[in-house]
């Protein structure tokens, strides 16, 4: 499934890719779900070419990689920190 389909197929709030020893992908699921925020996680790690697609769509080569998904089409947030400073 490309990250186009898993933006527009969530029910979530948030979507984010990110990977199992990263420390701000922690922190930004973290921060979402002490906002009560709900979330759909993709590992890029489980999923060859996936963290390229992000990249090629996004210019943004760190995960995590966060789109809010709340409204009629996928925002594209940043990382944690942009995270941080839009909630």
């Amino acid at each position: 499934m490309s990250v186009t389909e898993r933006l527009k197929s969530s029910t979530s709030d948030f979507v984010v890719f990110s990977s199992n020893l990263c420390m701000y992908c922690h922190k930004a699921k973290d921060l979402l779900s002490s906002k009560g925020l709900s979330f759909d996680e993709h590992n890029v790690g489980n999923e060859p070419g996936l963290q390229d697609e992000v990249i090629e769509m996004t210019g943004h080569k760190t995960v995590p990689a966060i789109w809010d998904v709340r409204g009629d089409d996928p925002v594209f947030v940043g990382g944690f920190d942009n995270l941080e400073a839009s909630l």
